[in-house]
């Protein structure tokens, strides 16, 4: 994880620990991917909004495709998604496309994004 403020870091880690969960959640048992502070790649930006600080995360998988993203506003809000794309392990209907979370440190929400499966 490159450089960030301190601040954040208990942030970031909430986040994480709020998308492992949903992810455990809706993956077969032992299969959910693996998400982690340490395999974070975040950058400083500027709010497009009012031009402070900001930060952008992105999450690789091991052939370097990009499989999750956080972004850490300005004003501490977050927004954060990691992929999936697996069946749902309850309900053959539906496919999981990825998790997501959002909120502020405060009061984080989460869910899992699902798509209607191919399967009959």
């Amino acid at each position: 994880m490159s450089d960030i403020p301190v601040e954040f870091s208990q942030l970031i880690a909430q986040v994480v620990s709020a998308l492992q969960a949903e992810a455990d959640r809706y993956a077969a048992t032992d299969c959910a991917p693996k998400i982690a502070s340490a395999k974070l790649h975040l950058t400083q930006i500027k709010d497009p909004y009012n031009q402070l600080p900001s930060y952008e995360g992105i999450w690789r998988n091991t052939r370097h495709d990009r499989c999750g993203a956080l972004t850490i506003n300005s004003d501490g809000s977050v927004y954060a998604e990691f992929d999936m794309f697996c069946p749902h392990p309850r309900d053959k209907r539906w496919f999981v496309e990825m998790v997501t979370a959002w909120g502020r440190e405060d009061a984080l929400r989460c869910e899992a994004k699902l798509i209607p499966s191919l399967e009959e």
